[in-house]
């Protein structure tokens, strides 16, 4: 690597104040520094190599995954972990070579493409893999090997080629699985949709201590181990997490059975984090050294791409994809870039401090790409998957209202400067995907949100959480309120569940999916209500 991240200097100077707090040991600091520099290839790390035959418990048990599907190519992902629940998870400080197969069919009678691939240590033995030379919009079965061992097998679909004027496309939008707060219920039942791909939308792992019965999970036949009862600010924190959270067999599923695409939200790190601006308020420098081991862990635990990999304490995860002349993802960041949260965050009234014009979510460089990306669209419709409430949304009637500070509402001109651009590119089947707020919205994008019979510029489909906020209710305290405070919200749910978009050539339409409860497994799946939304005609109407 001959160039360096932008925070490195920071980063190398916060490291060299060892032993303040806990993650500023001298291993921390070390850590820090490896982000930039003890990467696989250089030295005495590269050469030492462990003999895969030796593994003698299987290394699989955090599933397998697959991502980010080009026409000719997609991710596939898995981790080395015979010992999840222990650092270093049960591994030999060795790289050790793991064989990949993917097929036409699931018993792999036919293969499309195999290979070989080193696990480094570097990288927690996680392996990410780009097969090339797949036919576009397809479905694909991929494994792993290594030594004796052989993963489960996953299901995979290739995109459709950049000029293939396909029919339909059918997603899921997911978000918010705080392990602690319930069962991943509802992943077995997506597991089980017919889809093309899930954008998982933010809130992968919660950074709060899990106890040792699972928090709401009440387990009685097993006890976590305390490593996972504090909160996570080291790389093995982090890395012992998604361990956690990926050894769930519901979430194991729904990663076995579809493509993911993901972008992060703020819990990957801390909650409500701006930029390098903590929660608590520690020096940025300090801050950064705990967002580069977050950043790490989680390129190191999802199924992305080489250009997806952190540079220290920064990673652009913000990117395109294209699913034929149907639909454009342009899928954001809204977390790393953004000014601080105004009037210190929380609900308030609007003011000059959130409604100041250099106020940012998405940073210049990424709206600036955004719009640039929506100029060059041919797209049928422009999907644009990102975290948090873009539409406003008003805690009360009359006057005395506030918004969150948190969400698009504490950044007016952001949203202002986004929704010009997508209006001057033509960019006018415009649909946004949301997570973070652990409730089924449906809302219609206006124009002007003071003025409701203002342009309808588009539709937001905001998805609830898979477990955060336990098992909810249909309706939530606030629910009349908000109905009455917001009349372009025209749905409003507080269960679990997720949300599948079908998009066509005509429409665009939304299944808000839930389930019951998540403190207990095995909950049952049903549809809440569903609505669609008419290509050169936004608004929603319920199907």
């Amino acid at each position: 690597m001959t160039h360096h991240a932008p925070h490195e200097q920071e980063i190398r100077a916060a490291a060299a104040h060892v032993g303040r707090r806990r993650f500023l040991t001298a291993t921390g600091a070390a850590a820090a520094l490896a982000f930039a520099t003890n990467l696989p290839g250089a030295g005495a790390a590269y050469a030492a190599e462990a003999d895969a035959r030796k593994i003698t418990e299987n290394p699989f048990t955090l599933g397998v995954a697959s991502g980010d599907p080009q026409p000719g190519s997609v991710v596939l992902w898995t981790r080395l972990a015979p010992r999840p629940y222990e650092p270093g998870n049960g591994m030999p400080e060795a790289r050790v070579t793991v064989r990949w197969e993917v097929a036409y069919d699931e018993h792999f009678k036919r293969l499309a493409g195999q290979g070989r691939a080193d696990a480094h240590p570097e990288f927690n033995h996680s392996v990410h893999i780009e097969p090339t030379g797949l036919a576009p919009d397809r479905v694909y079965y991929y494994r792993f090997r290594a030594g004796s061992w052989i993963s489960p097998v996953g299901r995979t679909r290739t995109a459709p080629a950049r000029s293939a004027r396909i029919s339909d496309l059918k997603l899921a939008a997911v978000s918010c699985q705080a392990y602690h707060d319930g069962y991943f219920t509802a992943y077995r039942h997506l597991a089980e949709e017919d889809l093309d791909v899930v954008f998982h939308l933010g809130d992968y792992l919660y950074e709060y201590p899990v106890g040792a019965n699972g928090g709401a999970r009440n387990y009685t036949d097993r006890t976590l181990p305390a490593v996972f009862n504090r909160e996570t600010v080291t790389l093995e924190d982090y890395r012992l997490r998604y361990a956690l959270y990926k050894s769930d067999p519901d979430l194991q599923a729904a990663h076995a059975a579809h493509p993911f695409i993901v972008t992060w939200d703020d819990h990957e790190v801390e909650n409500n984090y701006a930029s390098d601006i903590s929660e608590d308020h520690l020096p940025p420098a300090e801050f950064l050294v705990r967002r580069a081991a977050a950043y790490r862990a989680y390129w190191e635990n999802q199924p992305l791409r080489r250009p997806q990999r952190p540079q220290g304490a920064d990673c652009r995860l913000y990117r395109r994809l294209q699913y034929g002349q149907l639909a454009q993802f342009d899928i954001l960041d809204t977390r790393q870039y953004r000014s601080d949260q105004a009037y210190g965050d929380g609900w308030h009234a609007p003011g000059p401090e959130s409604l100041d014009p250099e106020r940012t979510l998405t940073g210049a460089a990424q709206e600036r790409w955004l719009i640039d990306g929506w100029r060059q669209s041919s797209a049928r419709w422009n999907v644009l998957p990102q975290q948090v409430t873009f539409s406003e949304r008003r805690n009360a009637t009359g006057p005395g209202y506030q918004l969150s500070m948190d969400a698009w509402d504490g950044y007016a001109a952001s949203r202002d400067r986004v929704l010009a651009g997508a209006e001057s590119a033509g960019a006018d089947n415009l649909v946004v995907l949301t997570g973070d707020v652990h409730v089924h919205y449906a809302f219609d994008i206006k124009k002007d949100f003071k003025d409701p019979g203002s342009r309808t510029a588009g539709v937001e489909f905001v998805t609830t959480s898979i477990a955060s906020g336990k098992n909810g209710a249909d309706k939530p305290a606030n629910w009349d309120t908000y109905l009455a405070a917001n009349p372009h919200l025209k749905f409003y749910n507080g269960r679990r569940g997720y949300l599948t978009v079908t998009l066509d050539q005509d429409t665009a339409r939304a299944d808000y999916r839930t389930v019951s409860a998540v403190t207990t497994p095995g909950a049952p799946v049903s549809t809440a209500a569903s609505f669609v939304s008419e290509a050169g005609d936004p608004g929603l109407k319920p199907a």
